[in-house]
Formats: C-alpha cells, structure tokens, sequence
C-alpha cells in the first residue's frame, strides 16, 4: 500500500508542539501532503526540512506567516514544480508538484492550498480568481499524467460535507459559485473525489475543519474542506480513508487514504 495523507497544519511550529511528527512515526505514511505552513525558508531550515522520516519540499508564500505548501516524502521525486500561474497565487505559495516519472509512467502529488473568502469580499474575488486560473492548470496536467491532489479546497461540496448547510448557504465555502466549480471539476473535468468514492454517503463522520468559535469541535459541527482529488486511475487504487480525530494538532483533522501500488 501507497499511505498518503493531507492535514492544514494552520502553522508547522504549533502543529509539531502538539505532537504531530510522533504520531506520524506511527502511520508509517509514504508522504504527507501539508497546507497553511505559515513559515519561511530561514524557520524551516534546520527544523522542519525533515517530518518522521520524510524529506519536505516546500512553496513558500512572500508574505510571513502566511499561507505555504509542501509534500514529505519518503520517495525522491524525479521533479519538483513550484507555483502555476507565475503571478499572484505563486506569491502566495499555494501549489507544489512533486513528479515521480518512469519509463512507464507519469505521476504526480500536488499540495494545494485553496484561498479563503470568509475575512472578506476582497478574497471572495481573489478565490474567483484562483478557481478560475487552476481549473485549466488542472486540466492540462491531467492530459499528460496521472496525479493526486491533496488539499483544503476550502469548499464544502455537498449538503452531506457540512453540519449547517442551510445556515451557510451565503457563506464563503459553500456559496452555489464555489460549489459549481467543484461540481465541474469531478464531471467535466473527470477528476474522482476519493473520500466519496469510498464513502459515498459519509455525513458527521466526514468532516475535517471545526471552526474555533463557541463549541464547534465539540459537538461536532464541522466541514469536509480536505480532499484527495484524483484521476481515475489513480483513484481506482484507493483502498481506504480514515480521518484522524483522536489528537488535534490544528483546526483541521488529517485525512488519510491507502491506495494500492
């Protein structure tokens, strides 16, 4: 089996002070993809260039303590690939591409960090933006290889992904705009939602963000915002997915998938 896992760290340092590096010792993954670094070059030097084992490749947003990317990996990559768009996303550190080519066959693991509109109009718009330059990125990377994203989307697709679907539906991460772009990516774009296509009609035991306001992790009012999204055939490998709530080492929960080699 291939373990791979997804986790928003909302921050590496505090993410490690809560004991994540040991209990990943103990899942014996094969990589880990994280978002929400919010560290430099300089802070992860000499600390956090290694997590259990793994080597990290990392995208670093300009801004400090702000955003970032990267996949740990006990595999060398044939490649590494930083950014998409050349311009205003890359500055945010948002995607890094790890390829691991043969002969045989093309494949890559992305860790994506999709931007939050919930502070306000302004980044609303800038997640239009994102959403609308990504798809095709997306799409041309899935004309020439197999790959799986790991990310927070940052957006619940389906009334099932959260607890108070009703009361959210002209909130950031579940707007109708948000939710028709993730509705095309898995139709027209052919991309498989592996979580679902495990678990199909999962409801509260599918959330992995729990806002920090009030008792929301509590009780359990959460939302599914982390995903693996796949191409068919690497998805068709997908064995099992857990979602690890036992520890919290930030307000998201790690989401971890086992896929046959």
């Amino acid at each position: 089996m291939f373990t791979l896992i997804s986790l928003n760290l909302n921050g590496i340092r505090s993410a490690t002070r809560k004991g994540l590096e040991n209990w990943l010792q103990a899942q014996a993954a094969d990589c880990i993809c994280v978002q929400e670094v919010k560290a430099q070059a300089p802070e992860v030097s000499g600390q956090f260039e290694t997590l259990a084992g793994m080597a990290g490749y990392f995208h670093f947003a300009e801004k400090k303590g702000y955003s970032g990317v990267a996949v740990y990996t006990r595999h060398e990559p044939s490649d590494v690939v930083l950014g998409f768009d050349g311009g205003e996303f890359d500055a945010e550190g948002r995607c890094v591409e790890l390829r691991f080519d043969t002969p045989k066959e093309k494949r890559s693991i992305l860790s994506v960090y999709c931007p939050s509109g919930s502070s306000g109009p302004e980044r609303q718009e800038a997640k239009y933006r994102f959403l609308k330059a990504f798809y095709p990125h997306l799409m041309r990377l899935k004309a020439q290889r197999e790959f799986v994203m790991c990310s927070d989307v940052n957006i619940a697709h389906q009334e099932i992904d959260l607890k108070n679907w009703k009361s959210n539906q002209k909130n950031s991460g579940f707007l109708p705009e948000e939710r028709a772009w993730m509705t095309r990516l898995l139709s027209e774009g052919g991309l498989v939602d592996v979580y679902r296509h495990l678990h199909p009609d999962t409801t509260d035991t599918c959330y992995t963000w729990w806002s920090n306001r009030g008792q929301a992790y509590a009780n359990n009012v959460g939302w599914r915002l982390d995903y693996h999204l796949a191409t068919p055939a690497w998805a068709a490998r997908a064995r099992q997915a857990r979602i690890y709530k036992d520890e919290k080492f930030s307000d998201h929960a790690p989401l971890t998938i086992d896929y046959a080699l």
